[in-house]
Order: C-alpha cells, then sequence, then structure tokens
C-alpha cells in the first residue's frame, strides 16, 4: 500500500474514533479542512512536521499513523502465524 494511503487510513480511524471533525483537527493543526480531507485520502505527501502537528491534534504518537498492522476496519491486525484468542 502506498504510505500516503496507509497516513490517511490510519489519520481517519484516530480522527473518527476520537470523535472528531476534518474540521476540529484543522483548527488543532492550524491547517485548512480541505488539507486535512486531502492527508485522509493520500493525496498529500506531508511533512515530518505535518505528521507531528496530526499526532498531536489526535493525542496519537507519530508513528501510530505510520503502522502497516492496522487493518481498514479498524482493528490490529493479527500477525501471521498467531494463533486464534
Amino acid at each position: 500500500m502506498d504510505i500516503r494511503h496507509m497516513f490517511g487510513e490510519n489519520f481517519r480511524r484516530f480522527r473518527t474514533q476520537a470523535g472528531l471533525s476534518q474540521e476540529a483537527v484543522a483548527v488543532r493543526m492550524g491547517v485548512d479542512r480541505a488539507h486535512v480531507s486531502s492527508m485522509e485520502r493520500g493525496q498529500q505527501n506531508v511533512t515530518l512536521l505535518t505528521m507531528w502537528l496530526a499526532a498531536q491534534a489526535l493525542g496519537v504518537k507519530p508513528a501510530d499513523l505510520l503502522n502497516e498492522d492496522f487493518e481498514v476496519g479498524g482493528d490490529l491486525a493479527e500477525p501471521e502465524g498467531s494463533p486464534p484468542p
């Protein structure tokens, strides 16, 4: 998966889990709502500073926004070969 889309999916998942609108996150980050929307759609090649601001706005670690282990559905993916719970 393209890293921009992975970032965008994680960004959207954390935003919705926090119950925040795109506008609310944009205000916290000091950017326009349209910029948040394009980040979520994977259309922005975000800078490290933007990733840091996004993480602070959502109350997560910057690395969480790049985590490949999250499924689109929102739960952590089970590592391959791990026994079922």
